[in-house]
């Protein structure tokens, strides 16, 4: 064995030293990376996107009943046997266009009657006064001689009336709905003859929450579809200012041109009415989730990669997806795989959809 020399010896012992300690550093280094990648490789995944809030017209959508902007059952006003029924029930009718009409009976004569009782006492009336200015006849004898007269008129603008009433009349521009009567019913005053309705605007009719009823005005627009139909726009009529005793609701009116007769009375419609622009996020509904007290939210990343849970309110849903709300102006979203994590775990998040 070759002797080293004390200063051979202590270089050699010095480099086995610093040998071991780069070695020993290289393994080390080695275990902790191996440590951190494994305590990154046991995170959740988790897909990610941003979603950016927008504005968005925010609209009820509820269900109403299309309703007659107005129904009269038209009744006799005087009494007789109906002579004829002019017009068949559901068919379009004028203002003023005759229905039915009851027998004149006697009427004719009454009229000639009362004609006749007007020209005598006029011719009466007349010579009476005649005579008060030569002083033969008393200003009493006039009086009654007037008031004879003007009884007579009354009687004869009442014959007039009545017979003018034996005819049946459309109030307004409307559909004859039903015909209530025979010819040959006899009708007292007050009877019911016919049913008619106005279908032109037709009015869609529906109870909101005292909430919405608030942001409702009078002349806002509305989105009416009927079940099976095409929508159409109307827009709000009346908003009422005292709510139904047994639901604490509001009924309001949507006005509709229906010059066609397309919708019909009783009708179940949609109604879409616009309730005013609202910043929101829009989502699937894929991602909604509840919390441990039931409470709809979503879940998101922040700038650590720690999960959160947001509460959202739900503004609409279409077609495209849900708006919500309650969201701030920007949010990492977490829309895969957040079925699987739960509020104050980091994850790994990836972008994507």
């Amino acid at each position: 064995m070759i002797a080293l020399k004390p200063a051979h010896r202590i270089a050699a012992g010095v480099a086995i030293v610093a040998f071991l300690w780069i070695v020993s550093g290289l393994i080390f280094s080695g275990d902790d990376d191996n440590a951190m990648d494994k305590a990154e490789h046991d995170l959740p995944n988790v897909r990610t996107v941003v979603s950016v809030a927008n504005n968005h017209q925010n609209s009820l959508v509820l269900f109403g009943r299309t309703e007659a902007a107005r129904r009269v059952v038209l009744k006799a006003e005087t009494s007789g046997h109906i002579a004829e029924i002019v017009l068949e029930k559901g068919q379009a009718v004028k203002a003023g266009q005759i229905i039915a009409r009851i027998s004149m009976d006697d009427r004719k004569a009454r009229l000639v009657e009362a004609e006749a009782k007007v020209e005598q006492y006029l011719l009466a009336y007349k010579a009476a006064q005649q005579l008060s200015k030569k002083q033969y006849r008393s200003r009493v004898k006039l009086a009654e001689s007037k008031a004879q007269l003007e009884t007579a008129k009354v009687g004869l603008k009442a014959i007039r009336l009545d017979i003018e009433h034996t005819e049946i009349r459309a109030p307004f521009d409307a559909v004859l709905n039903d015909v209530l009567v025979e010819v040959g019913d006899f009708v007292a005053v007050g009877s019911a003859v016919s049913d008619v309705v106005e279908l032109d605007p037709i009015v869609i009719a529906a109870e909101v929450s005292e909430l919405v009823a608030g942001k409702l005005r009078v002349g806002a627009g509305a989105v009416i579809t009927p079940v099976g139909g095409e929508a159409v726009a109307g827009s709000i009529s009346y908003v009422s200012k005292v709510a139904r005793e047994s639901t604490r609701t509001f009924r309001i009116e949507v006005s509709l041109a229906n010059p066609d007769g397309t919708f019909a009375v009783g009708q179940t419609t949609e109604l879409r009415l616009e309730l005013g622009g609202v910043q929101a996020h829009l989502i699937t509904p894929a991602i909604l989730t509840l919390s441990d007290e039931g409470v709809l939210g979503v879940k998101s990343v922040d700038d650590n990669a720690t999960v959160h849970f947001n509460p959202v309110t739900i503004i609409d849903d279409t077609t495209q997806g849900m708006w919500v709300g309650g969201l701030g102006d920007h949010i990492t979203l977490i829309t895969v795989g957040q079925e699987f994590v739960r509020a104050g775990q980091k994850v790994n998040g990836t972008g994507g959809s």
